[in-house]
């Protein structure tokens, strides 16, 4: 029967990494992240110069912001290529992209833990129509982020007379997964992990593929995993074991069963209450609430509306199936660094499956983050200024829920409001950086495919909002004491459409 290998230390662990290599990780943030095992590898580069020239995959961006998880790998010559979802809780490896020392691929987060499921199922990648009209769409970008990235990774297709997407599948050389636990025989289980990921798609990819899977734990255990059903990955998919007694399940602790859902929140309990937004936030968020309306399943993606969650707490104004890409139905969904997690969720499923929810169209009402909108109704949150920051599931849930609220500051670098008890807006200091533009740097959301798709989209900011019309952005909405001229016209990028009951809308009530 085979069992996997258990790796001793962090030399025989690092020798298991050939130069060149293309290496897939597991990780959102902090949780499920590998973090030691890279720490190993990231060791023997700067003392050896090996391993070198890895190409990294990775979907939902891995580590603290400080050094941890992709940090690890962010040194010049240790990475050639990097294919990411999601780049900023890596700065260093935001630095080599911008200086061109590494080739930049950007996918959506769900495309890129698909693809590692195709990949390893054997199948011709993915073909799918999230990332049209994107700067994934080789019309565009083809998911290049910088110069030295040059290849084709995607390709347009046409199947039925309709434009497709296919992502080109990978050849995994190493998967570098984590988990809490590996049985007797060798088998994973994430029982008190904050989220399973996309661990096995990760596992299949590499063990299809010719490639090996190392998986870091915290423990090993002397019998089965009990219940069955708990081990998630079986040992034929895992070939070496890393045991990590140190890792944590994510960086606000060593271990919250409330965040792996092991324990059951008594209804009657005092609960956990979570902070509610404050400032700018908090308006743009409050007035994004009101775009709920009846619907039943309901995403909030990070940054602002990342605050509407706790709103909804305060006003016990629940009821609806919430969700976020990282597989986390309901729950007090969490902020900040831990986004993507939650105390006590309803359910807690593989963020493969749960792509699989949001490409088939299962939210009613999406509310995503804004950097950038232009005039064609195109938003950018992936590239802000010179940095790669990557859509991570943003462009899976932004083509395909039904309606779509974007909720962002109207301007960057500054930017000061206050609100009076009456709800009037008072701007004490402008914003130096414009986000409503002409034209934005990098296509996250295409205004002409949403057109194409039928969606309903609104772009909320503190001061104003407007709607996706069909022949461009339209003002439909001024906050009680702005100007339209002075607050929103000569401090916008282009001229947008008036709404013919906008002064109706001006009324507080």
């Amino acid at each position: 029967m085979h069992r996997p290998s258990i790796v001793g230390d962090a030399d025989d662990l690092v020798r298991l990494v050939p130069d060149g290599a293309t290496i897939a990780l597991s990780g959102s943030g902090t949780m499920i992240q590998p973090d030691h095992a890279l720490a190993a590898l990231e060791a023997a580069f700067l003392a050896t110069g090996h391993p070198r020239d890895l190409t990294v995959v990775h979907a939902l961006g891995i580590g603290d912001g400080r050094g941890a998880g992709l940090g690890r790998l962010a040194h010049e010559g240790m990475v050639r290529r990097v294919i990411g979802g999601h780049w900023s809780w890596s700065p260093a490896m935001q630095r080599l992209a911008r200086e061109e020392k590494i080739e930049a691929y950007s996918f959506p987060g769900g495309v890129i833990s698909t693809l590692l499921r195709e990949s390893g199922a054997g199948r011709p990648g993915v073909i799918t129509k999230i990332g049209l009209g994107t700067f994934a769409d080789p019309r565009v970008d083809g998911g290049r982020c910088n110069a030295r990235a040059r290849d084709e990774l995607v390709e347009l297709v046409e199947i039925g007379g309709e434009a497709f997407l296919r992502y080109k599948p990978l050849k995994i050389d190493v998967s570098i997964v984590c988990a809490s636990q590996a049985d007797a025989a060798g088998n994973l289980c994430m029982v008190h992990e904050a989220m399973d990921l996309d661990v096995y798609a990760l596992c299949l990819a590499a063990h299809n593929t010719g490639g090996r899977v190392i998986a870091q734990v915290k423990r090993r255990t002397d019998g089965p995993t009990l219940p069955i059903r708990l081990a998630r990955v079986p040992a034929i998919l895992v070939d070496h074991i890393f045991v990590a007694p140190g890792q944590q399940q994510s960086m606000i602790g060593e271990y919250d069963p409330h965040l792996s859902g092991e324990v059951w929140a008594s209804p009657d309990g005092p609960g956990h209450v979570l902070p509610l937004p404050t400032g700018l936030r908090r308006i743009i968020a409050e007035r994004a609430m009101r775009e709920m309306g009846q619907a039943r399943s309901v995403n909030f993606g990070f940054g602002i509306p990342g605050g509407i969650p706790a709103l909804v707490q305060a006003q016990g104004s629940g009821g609806r199936w919430s969700s976020v890409e990282q597989g986390i139905h309901n729950g007090q969904m969490l902020d900040g660094p831990m986004f993507g997690t939650a105390r006590d969720a309803d359910s807690i499923i593989a963020s493969v499956d749960q792509f699989d929810f949001y490409a088939g169209g299962g939210i009613d009402v999406a509310f995503l983050g804004m950097g950038e909108m232009d005039r064609d109704g195109n938003v950018n949150v992936s590239k802000i200024g010179a940095d790669l920051v990557g859509p991570g599931g943003f462009i899976d849930i932004t083509q395909t829920a039904r309606r779509v609220v974007f909720c962002g500051a109207f301007e960057a670098r500054g930017l000061d409001v206050t609100r009076d008890a009456n709800g009037h807006l008072t701007i004490l200091a402008p914003g130096s950086q414009p986000k409503l533009v002409e034209r934005v740097r990098h296509i996250t959301f295409s205004g002409a495919q949403a057109r194409r798709n039928g969606q309903e989209v609104l772009y909320v900011t503190e001061r104003a909002v407007f709607r996706l019309a069909p022949d461009g952005v339209e003002l439909v909405e001024l906050a009680p004491g702005m100007d339209y001229r002075r607050d929103v016209a000569e401090r916008m990028g282009f001229a947008p459409l008036i709404a013919p009951d906008l002064r109706g809308l001006l009324d507080p009530a």
